[in-house]
């Protein structure tokens, strides 16, 4: 039950930001739960191995590094998920961290 809270919490934080952040395009409901699923993968399964790939890259820049990864893996599922789309590097930057804050802040309302 958790999971699919997570989800949809995700999901809506995504229809926010399309809304808030230029350079961010969802086109409704479906493919942001979609969305929300392959980020949700991408961030327990890809981005534990990229951040331990580059860890030297991370501590060198006092950790700021792992908002690229963030931002890179945003960037990413929009490139294979139809009905979501992000233009450049820095309208996924801001809607990685957007997602982020706004999923965050859900999940501890829900709590």
């Amino acid at each position: 039950m958790k999971l699919i809270i997570r989800i949809s919490i995700t999901a809506i934080a995504l229809l926010i930001v399309s809304k808030l952040a230029i350079g961010i395009e969802i086109d409704g409901l479906y493919p942001a739960l979609v969305t929300a699923l392959i980020l949700g993968f991408l961030n327990t399964i890809i981005k534990p191995i990229l951040v331990i790939l580059t860890l030297p890259v991370t501590i060198i820049s006092l950790g700021l590094f792992i908002f690229v990864i963030n931002a890179s893996l945003f960037y990413f599922a929009s490139t294979f998920i139809d009905g979501f789309s992000v233009v450049g590097f820095w309208s996924a930057l801001v809607g990685s961290i957007l997602v982020s804050v706004i999923s965050t802040l859900g999940n501890k309302f829900i709590k």
